[in-house]
């Protein structure tokens, strides 16, 4: 690590040469309580892949999971967990906990259970096909799916969780564990707060999981993000007698223009800049007065990313003064890099290797090659061999985030890729969606259902795998000081819960970390001026 070196990019990177690794083996062993938490997954999975096609069914966007979060609590208060919910004063995040003992490990599952918006399919179908199509003249639009296979994720974890519980409760095993239902993570926003308020203090090791097109586990790290959005507001009028008026969508579309300049010579390889408009007017006759314009900035490090973030909002405050209009910008969420585990990376793929990739169907492959030959793709089917463990690319080129990240920083954390969706696919995608609780997403739920279980079963029969991931963790983590990138006085962006549900979940609106109800933004712009009047034609 040279004195110029980013410390946190430092911190995640790995020097090992490629050609000379070689995955470890004797490091995942058999053990009766390896052996009753798998057969626990395999005598269940009825009711795992029903929990995962549940919550697919009820694809409830970030903050709003009302129904799914309940579905989840409900599975592990059957295996015996004590659930609380509102979890950092977030209506559907909820904490359960299981002890076996004492003083054994502290061992956390990481559940998320959110869709995404416009994602809307029908399970199982080959094309694409929405199952909530929203008619609209003016602006026809699909309903929210599962494109990130939450369903799925949030689900496998609550399985592994259960499954080790009734492991350690059978073989008197030492241990709790700890399931964070997590709310919002399309968002980032669900567990970069709860970090900064300690939700995960006191536990030894953090296991993550996530669909994807592979079977695959490592120790790469992934890109810093902040998220942003920015109101212009300017005075609305007529459509056709526009002179004075000021429209706060030209200033978003100006803000979006001039944001594209800044990739050719201030956006690195390892840089991610994306936008929306999300508020751009109702109707053309009526010159916007509000219009809002969100963007994700992602960077290898949280300090790459205020650089980065400082050029984006230079460019919000040229196009207000551009268009007259004023602009005001508040993060809804930030996080930062993951910190990776070599030594968790290496004891969860060989589990991965023990046990086998997915079991998937002629149906799940049909599936798959229907689904690729609809998008143009190779017809290749699902993924169905465990990835080779390889060290990462020593040039981090960028990627994706996550807010799982935060966590990582805290406790030694692993995560993983069950193949969910077929091979040259994307995730955020509505194919993902037809997968998600098909038959590709119910193999792969049971799949990494048994793989998080049987490592964090390792962690506990075997306490010297334990000490050399912590050892690992505090020798990565050694000169850096996590912080929290979210900003001071910051207060996550919530929704208010139907009272039914606050009843059910022993809950009381608003909590006590946020101002309710929020500010209103209105504007208070004046009409522009358009100098003196014109003196009458004779």
């Amino acid at each position: 690590m040279t004195a110029e070196a980013d410390p946190a990019m430092a911190a995640a990177a790995d020097d090992s040469p490629a050609a000379d690794y070689h995955a470890p083996t004797g490091l995942a062993q058999d053990s009766p309580a390896k052996a009753s938490a798998l057969a626990w997954i395999t005598a269940n999975a009825d009711q795992v892949t029903r929990l995962n096609s549940e919550i697919w069914e009820n694809s409830e966007l970030s903050l709003r999971e009302w129904n799914s979060s309940l579905a989840e609590a409900a599975f592990l208060e059957k295996a015996g967990f004590r659930v609380e919910f509102g979890t950092a004063g977030f209506p559907t995040a909820f904490t359960a906990t299981f002890t076996s003992g004492s003083g054994g490990p502290v061992l956390g599952f990481s559940g998320e259970y959110d869709a995404l918006p416009g994602l809307s399919q029908n399970k199982g179908v080959g094309h694409h096909d929405p199952r909530e199509y929203i008619h609209d003249p003016f602006a026809p639009s699909y309903g929210p799916g599962h494109g990130c296979g939450h369903s799925a994720l949030g689900t496998a974890a609550a399985a592994a969780a259960a499954a080790v519980a009734q492991a350690a409760k059978k073989h008197k095993l030492p241990v709790t564990v700890k399931f964070f239902g997590s709310t919002a993570e399309e968002t980032l926003i669900g567990k970069t707060y709860t970090v900064s308020k300690g939700v995960y203090d006191g536990l030894d090791a953090f296991l993550d999981w996530h669909p994807s097109t592979a079977n695959a586990t490592g120790w790469g790290s992934t890109t810093a993000m902040t998220a942003v959005t920015f109101t212009f507001l300017g005075v609305a009028g007529h459509g056709g007698t526009p002179l004075g008026n000021k429209s706060a969508l030209d200033a978003a579309v100006m803000m979006a223009t001039m944001s594209e300049f800044l990739r050719e010579e201030n956006l690195a390889p390892s840089g991610r800049l994306h936008w929306v408009i999300n508020n751009g007017g109702d109707i053309p006759n009526v010159t916007p007065e509000i219009a809002e314009i969100s963007y994700y900035v992602r960077e290898g490090s949280p300090a790459r990313v205020q650089v980065l973030l400082d050029k984006v909002i230079a460019v919000s405050e040229a196009a207000a003064k551009a268009s007259q209009t004023s602009v005001r910008h508040r993060i809804t969420s930030a996080c930062w890099n993951q910190l990776p585990s070599k030594s968790f990376a290496e004891l969860l793929h060989e589990n991965m290797r023990q046990i086998g990739p997915p079991q998937f169907t002629d149906e799940a492959h049909k599936l798959a090659k229907d689904l690729q030959a609809s998008l143009g793709l190779p017809q290749k089917g699902m993924h169905d061999t465990i990835g080779d463990l390889t060290p990462p690319n020593p040039a981090f080129l960028g990627g994706g985030s996550t807010d799982v990240a935060d966590i990582s920083w805290n406790v030694p954390t692993v995560s993983m890729g069950a193949a969910l969706a077929p091979i040259g696919t994307k995730m955020h995608t509505w194919s993902t969606a037809a997968c998600a609780a098909a038959a590709p997403g119910q193999a792969a739920v049971l799949a990494a259902a048994r793989y998080l279980a049987a490592t964090a079963v390792d962690l506990v029969t075997q306490p010297d795998r334990l000490k050399e991931i912590k050892a690992e963790f505090k020798e990565r983590t050694r000169g850096v000081q996590w912080k929290t990138a979210l900003p001071d006085g910051y207060e996550p962006p919530m929704y208010e819960p139907p009272e039914w549900f606050l009843k059910k979940t022993g809950q009381k609106w608003p909590p006590k970390n946020i101002t309710w109800p929020p500010q209103r933004i209105v504007s208070q712009e004046k009409f522009s001026s358009l100098g003196p009047d014109l003196a009458p034609q004779k």
